[in-house]
């Protein structure tokens, strides 16, 4: 009833409004007459339907904001629906942020120019935090099974000593061992638990120092406070000052997974930011990187 009621009066006549809704000119004449009927009080002021009175006026100025709100919501909810509009919010540990993540992100934003995104990048114990207390959409860490959670392999890379490229185990890195770090400070972080190996167990053991934040880490690792194991994903290139040295004895790898809730109970956008991830070939370039 609004909008053919719109229709009449911005057309100024039946057979206008009729032609602009795709509706008969006796389909519009009925629509509009229940309309007053409604309202209990005539719209126009002849059946010409060219001039409005001046209750008319009022109502055909509140129809049209009902009408641009109706427009909106409706614009709003397929938006939604077909992943043009919403929000994504992702937790990723700070490696992943770093190297996985910008060409994930610029297909994403390119494709979905309409959908928020929030990104947290944090340790992967926090991260399973996020994702149990419903602030986290989609989780990319190194932690096991949740309840409740899908949970899919992305990648996985070898674990590593990080030092400054003049440090002493430097000299000799092709043949480095734990043994070989017995005499060394480590600095340790959340990721040492993933190593079971049995001989860097006394070397975490005695670590006396505990740093969970990643940049801090490498910034303590640089000044020469002590080394650290990081996965190699998490020694970008751009780092010229500091070493990543395989350890021939480390058998652990560490293994990133995504974490999302079932399909069922995902937004549309969520479910196209995991189909972009999925669509990125994140382990060939993991596997490329190691290789």
């Amino acid at each position: 009833m609004l909008r053919v009621f719109c229709a009449v009066a911005d057309h100024g006549s039946l057979a206008d409004a009729a032609e602009a809704l795709g509706r008969t000119p006796s389909a519009v004449s009925m629509m509009l007459r229940r309309f007053e009927d409604h309202i209990g009080a005539p719209l126009f002021e002849s059946a010409r339907k060219s001039h409005l009175t001046p209750l008319g006026r009022l109502i055909r100025d509140e129809a049209a904001r009902e009408l641009e709100h109706f427009e909106r919501t409706v614009a709003r909810i397929e938006g939604l629906a077909q992943a043009r509009q919403g929000r994504v919010r992702i937790a990723v540990t700070p490696s992943v942020a770093q190297v996985v993540m910008p060409p994930i992100l610029r297909r994403f934003m390119a494709d979905h120019p309409g959908v928020r995104i929030e990104m947290s990048d944090t340790d992967s114990a926090t991260i399973e935090r996020e994702l149990e207390a419903g602030r986290a959409d989609i989780g990319l860490a190194t932690i096991g099974p949740m309840a409740g959670f899908e949970r899919e392999l992305l990648f996985s890379d070898p674990y590593g000593v990080v030092c400054p490229v003049d440090h002493r185990l430097a000299r000799n890195w092709s043949r480095l061992t734990w043994a070989d770090m017995a005499d060394t400070t480590l600095i340790a972080n959340g990721l040492c638990r993933q190593i079971t190996d049995e001989g860097f167990r006394p070397i975490l053991e005695g670590a006396t120092l505990m740093v969970r934040n990643t940049a801090s880490l490498l910034s303590l690792v640089r000044s020469g406070v002590g080394v650290t194991i990081l996965p190699e994903l998490a020694v970008l290139p751009e780092f010229l000052d500091l070493e990543f040295l395989p350890l021939v004895e480390c058998s652990t790898r560490r293994e990133v997974w995504m974490f999302t809730r079932p399909d069922i109970f995902m937004t549309p956008a969520t479910r196209a930011f995991v189909a972009t991830i999925r669509a990125s070939n994140v382990s060939g370039r993991a596997e490329l990187q190691d290789n």
